[in-house]
C-alpha cells in the first residue's frame, strides 16, 4: 500500500529543491546575455557579450585575470563556466592559478591533484579558505582532467611582516621561506594604485576583509592604529601572484592561465598586472572585473566602469551571497 503522506512530503521536497536550484541550472546551461543573473560588458567594443566571447578573446592572451568579490556566488559560477570553456578550446594547456592558495602549499595541492593524498588531508593541510566551496568545483575539474593548479599567493605571515617591518625584515627569512614569496626586493604600489591603497588605510588600521585579505586575516582590533602599512603588504601579494604566473609561463609557454583574485589586485590593470609586466613585458594579460554590488543592475551606466578592465561583469545584487 502506498503511504500517501510520505509521497506528498517527497514531492513537496523535490519541488522545493528544484525551485531553489533553478537559477543556477539556468546559468550553467545558458551563457547568453542578457540574463536575469548577470551582464558582461566588453569595454573596448562598448557592448554586452556572451561568456564565450571571453574564451575566444583569450586566444590572444597568455593569462586571463578574473577579479572577483570573494562572496559573489554568481561570479564563482561564471569562473567555473569560463574554466570549462577554456579547457574545451585550449585543452591541457589550460591552467588554473589561485590567490586562494599560498605558494608554500603547492606540493600539498599537487599531491591531491595527483591522487596521492585523500581529500581529508588536503583540506586539513592546505589552509584552504573558509569559502573553499566556491572554488572546489574548479579544483575538482582540474583534478579530473589532469590540469595544473597554481598556488599563487604569498602566505599572510610574510605579508604581515612586510606590512609591519618592511622588506628589510623579509630579507632575514631563510632561503626556504623566501621560496614562498616574490624575489626580493619587490616593487611596491605607486601612483594612482598607491593612492587607492592609502585611501583605504586612512579609513582603517588593517586591511578590509575583501580582496585585500583572506578569510583568515587578523581582525581590525588585533593591531594598533597605523601599525600596518597596507601598501607594503598588498604589494607583496601582488608581486608574488605575478611571479607565480610568470614562473608557469617561463616553464610552459603554451599555458593558457585563468588566474582568480580579489578584483582590487587587478582593477584598472593595477597590482598584479603591473608587476607581471615588469617580470616579462611580452606577457599579454586580459583583465576581467566582476563588480558584484552594482545596485542599479540591470540598468547600468556602463561608461562609469569601462576603466576597470577588458570585460566588466555585473551580477544581480539581490541574489544570495556565498557567505
Amino acid at each position: 500500500m502506498i503511504n500517501h503522506k510520505l509521497t506528498s512530503v517527497f514531492f513537496r521536497l523535490t519541488f522545493l529543491i528544484l525551485i531553489v536550484a533553478l537559477p543556477f541550472f539556468s546559468l550553467a546551461q545558458n551563457d547568453s546575455v542578457p540574463t536575469a543573473d548577470y551582464l558582461i560588458y566588453a569595454t573596448k567594443k562598448g557592448k554586452l557579450v556572451e561568456l564565450d566571447a571571453i574564451v575566444k578573446a583569450a586566444k590572444k592572451y597568455h593569462v586571463v585575470f578574473f577579479g572577483e568579490e570573494h562572496n559573489d556566488s554568481i561570479a564563482h559560477l561564471l569562473q567555473y563556466e569560463l574554466f570549462q570553456g577554456l579547457y574545451k578550446k585550449y585543452e591541457t594547456n589550460t591552467t588554473l592559478s589561485m590567490e586562494m592558495f599560498d605558494r608554500d602549499v603547492q606540493y600539498i595541492l599537487d599531491e591531491y591533484l595527483n591522487g596521492q593524498i585523500k581529500a581529508s588531508y588536503f583540506n586539513k593541510d592546505s589552509r584552504k579558505w573558509k569559502n573553499y566551496k566556491d572554488y572546489q568545483p574548479m579544483v575538482e575539474f582540474a583534478k579530473e582532467n589532469k590540469l595544473k593548479v597554481i598556488a599563487a599567493n604569498a602566505p599572510f605571515r610574510y605579508t604581515n611582516i612586510a606590512s609591519r617591518k618592511g622588506q628589510e625584515a623579509l630579507a632575514a627569512l631563510s632561503d626556504y621561506a623566501k621560496l614562498a614569496i616574490a624575489p626580493l626586493p619587490y616593487k611596491t604600489a605607486s601612483g594612482d594604485y598607491k593612492a587607492k591603497l592609502e585611501a583605504l588605510m586612512s579609513h582603517s588600521p588593517a586591511p578590509k576583509k575583501d580582496s585585500l585579505s583572506t578569510p583568515s586575516a587578523p581582525k581590525k582590533s588585533s593591531m594598533p592604529k597605523m601599525s600596518y602599512n597596507i601598501v607594503l603588504g598588498q604589494s607583496l601579494w601582488d608581486a608574488t601572484m605575478a611571479y607565480s604566473v610568470y614562473q608557469q609561463l617561463e616553464k610552459h609557454p603554451k599555458s593558457k592561465i585563468l588566474h582568480l583574485n580579489g578584483r582590487f589586485h587587478t582593477d584598472e590593470r593595477f597590482g598584479i598586472v603591473q608587476r607581471l609586466a615588469e617580470y616579462d613585458p611580452e606577457i599579454k594579460a586580459l583583465v576581467i572585473s566582476s563588480t558584484g554590488s552594482e545596485e542599479s543592475f540591470p540598468n547600468i551606466d556602463f561608461e562609469k566602469f569601462k576603466h576597470l578592465g577588458d570585460y566588466v561583469i555585473f551580477t544581480n545584487p539581490k541574489l544570495p551571497k556565498s557567505y
